[in-house]
């Protein structure tokens, strides 16, 4: 469902006249039954049928996909990633914690961050999102968007917006954002105003718990929060195309020595692969998403 900002499509009946005459009287009981037919059929379109098909069918649905790691390499485990984005020369990473927030760029090549920028203690460090030559990173609890040069990371400046900030994208038109819950926010770029909200559904069951999200490939990807599913998301409906599972790609070693929950996602387009990593997580991986029947049961 999407709130006061964004259009909705309601249903268009185009009305034509006929073609050509027919000649002579049309009888008394074809024009009744022809009025029946168009009764019947008006019952149809304003009651008895949905948007999707009959009243009261169920919603699809989502697809289920597994995530196939491709490669992986070694990544900050003392991070607790917050957000990540991918560029040609390699990752901005958000990290959170009061006291220990940050901005990073980073290569996989390379254990030293190229440049980063430390937040005050007062900020908890969250999601981020790419916006021409800006980066624009969330805070959890602030209610503060800060405004940074995309080659410094310093910040250029500030919006304000109310309640919590989770997970930012860009899809080339406007930022999505999540706070945590089963809504998603849409904003003005330059602003940060609110163009309207869109609730998210699965089938029709609300996935709350939105966390970390990617705008790629025309859909809206997005952690869940204390799983390791990623749900791939319709920006304008809210309807939940797919569930993907992301599970085992940490060794329980890995997992023994302080990983905690999946949270990262970041889009490759010349490969067409997505990274992912997680909190005090020791590795990223480069993966894809494929059908989950392809995988054997384990």
């Amino acid at each position: 469902m999407v709130e006061p900002a964004l259009a909705s499509r309601g249903n268009r009946h185009h009305h034509e006249s006929p073609r050509g005459r027919v000649s002579g009287r049309i009888p008394g009981v074809l024009l009744a039954a022809v009025a029946a037919a168009a009764a019947a059929w008006l019952y149809l379109a304003l009651f008895a049928l949905g948007p999707d098909g009959p009243a009261g069918e169920a919603p699809a649905a989502p697809e289920r996909l597994r995530a196939r790691a491709l490669a992986s390499f070694a990544h900050d485990p003392t991070a607790y990633t917050q957000g990540l984005l991918w560029e040609p020369s390699g990752f901005i990473e958000s990290g959170g914690g009061y006291g220990r927030s940050f901005i990073r760029r980073w290569r996989p090549s390379s254990p030293l961050p190229l440049a980063e920028e430390a937040l005050s203690e007062r900020y908890f460090a969250e999601g981020i999102a790419a916006v021409g030559e800006r980066v624009i990173q969330l805070t959890w609890r602030e209610g503060v968007a800060l405004y940074r040069d995309r080659a410094t990371l310093a910040v250029l400046d500030r919006r304000d917006y109310p309640g919590e900030g989770w997970g930012l994208c860009w899809d080339g038109a406007r930022l999505v954002m999540s706070d945590g819950t089963d809504t998603l926010t849409l904003r003005d770029a330059e602003s940060f105003a609110s163009l309207g909200r869109v609730a998210v559904r699965a089938g029709a069951t609300p996935l709350s718990n939105l966390n970390e999200l990617e705008c790629a490939e025309g859909w809206v990807y997005a952690n869940v929060y204390g799983t390791e599913t990623i749900a791939r998301i319709d920006g304008n409906s809210g309807r939940v195309a797919a569930l993907i599972d992301a599970s085992g790609l940490l060794t329980e070693r890995e997992r023994a020595g302080g990983a905690e929950v999946l949270n990262g996602i970041a889009y490759n387009p010349e490969s067409e692969t997505f990274y992912l990593t997680g909190k005090l997580w020791p590795r990223v991986f480069e993966v894809v998403f494929e059908p989950a029947a392809a995988f054997p049961e384990r």
